[in-house]
């Protein structure tokens, strides 16, 4: 065994014992969920033929306990569509990105995004793609025409796709638009001077947009510029979606409405070329929905404003609190078989990692109550001792984590752009 494969071998080891899985734990152990696999197989096949047929694109949401897996599926599912020429990026819910503000949402995807096969930022990895391609093949034309007559988005990104493709032996324009579809602000006098430059100046109108909107469309225009620059598509797998319970009741009722968007609930939000999957706790519906009776309180609380956003936000709330009520995929628990399959796989990546034989475990092979995190970070534990110090018989103990769902004020940062209502002109 050479070093590289010991390194990696430990590093799969140091994921596994820390519960955050890498790409070396799962390349080792892949899942134990086949039914969510072979739906999330026939999602990427959806999302191949959105544009062609115009389909409504849905997503998947995976429910389960803590430790029981859902953060390893959503880097096994990367990986799957990795494979089949996917971009990928795996966001995780955070004070930094909440669910209910699409403009952070974006920048957290276009950061995390993953190109097949490359190292470098995705959105320059997706530019330099098209700039290969000279700008003439046909899911480029078509990618064209759409921004300007089909899609509906504001001419930013029409005017942007412009000047990138006449100005793209200018290193510093193009940088500064690659920057722009990653998510940073440009103004339209700064487009209107780049179009002057070009010798453009009156093909485009650049009206004023909301932040929140230019975000949405930001989505739309990164699809299909993916699509135009060769690839199957763009996934997007968002983790830890629970910590929406912490939020307050509006943040918490926007957040309904968003995961019913990702879900493909929304007739108006179809993201031709974009699928998704979101994990969240099992109890979740029992804790939140029920314990903290949103089904009635949020979308009471926005129809008592009586605007009309309010009003199509509440139904568009109750659409995302029915998803998370009946159209979640819980992940399977591990049988004897699988606990034994599993228990295999680790200790021959733990005997690889250290260039030794464990030996069997005895800690808490019989806790039936027990979740695959604590089985495997168990077994990691018993080995290491023993590994150190082979005449010690270990005594693990078990314990359980109580997540806490209290309102947290941390949490209800400011939209970015301030309301929906506001106006941005720089945006």
């Amino acid at each position: 065994m050479n070093i590289d494969e010991q390194v990696r071998n430990q590093r799969a080891i140091e994921a596994l014992r820390n519960g955050v899985p890498n790409r070396d734990a799962v390349t080792v152990l892949g899942s134990n969920q086949p039914e969510i696999e072979d739906k999330f197989r026939r999602q990427l096949e959806s999302t191949k033929q959105a544009v062609a047929d115009g389909s409504q694109n849905e997503g998947m949401l995976v429910a389960g306990d803590f430790g029981t897996g859902k953060s390893h599926l959503l880097e096994y599912l990367m990986h799957l569509a990795l494979e089949q020429n996917f971009i990928c990026s795996k966001i995780v819910i955070s004070k930094e990105t909440p669910l209910y503000d699409p403009a952070k949402l974006y920048r957290a995807a276009a950061e995390a995004a993953i190109v097949p096969g490359k190292r470098g930022s995705a959105m320059t990895e997706i530019a330099t793609a098209l700039k290969a391609l000279k700008f003439n093949n046909q899911d480029y034309g078509d990618f064209r025409q759409w921004t300007l007559q089909e899609a509906g988005l504001n001419e930013r990104f029409a005017a942007t796709l412009f000047l990138y493709e006449r100005m793209s032996n200018d290193p510093e324009l193009s940088n500064r638009i690659i920057r722009f579809w990653s998510g940073d602000k440009i103004d339209s006098g700064e487009i209107k001077k780049y179009l002057k430059a070009c010798r453009e100046p009156v093909t485009y109108k650049i009206d004023k947009i909301t932040a929140k909107e230019l975000a949405l469309q930001r989505f739309k225009f990164a699809a299909r510029l993916i699509l135009a620059a060769g690839y199957s598509g763009w996934v997007l797998l968002i983790d830890e979606v629970e910590l929406i319970g912490r939020y307050s009741l509006l943040q918490r009722a926007k957040s309904y409405a968003e995961l019913a968007r990702w879900m493909g609930k929304l007739e108006a939000s179809n993201v031709a070329g974009l699928t998704s999957v979101l994990a969240i706790i099992q109890a979740f519906q029992s804790i939140i929905l029920e314990g903290k009776d949103d089904f009635e309180k949020a979308p009471n609380r926005l129809r008592a404003k009586g605007t009309e956003s309010d009003l199509l936000l509440a139904s568009q709330a109750e659409r995302g609190m029915r998803v998370i009520q009946n159209e979640f995929k819980l992940l399977k628990a591990p049988d004897k078989d699988v606990l034994a399959q599993t228990y295999e796989k680790v200790k021959s990546i733990h005997a690889r990692a250290y260039d030794w034989d464990p030996p069997a475990v005895q800690s808490i092979e019989h806790m039936s109550s027990a979740r695959m995190r604590q089985y495997v970070k168990g077994w990691i534990t018993e080995w290491d001792l023993k590994r150190l110090d082979p005449g010690y018989i270990p005594k693990i103990e078990v314990g359980g984590l109580e997540p806490n769902y209290t309102e947290d004020k941390n949490l209800e940062v400011e939209t970015e752009g301030g309301s929906d209502s506001d106006n941005l002109n720089q945006v």
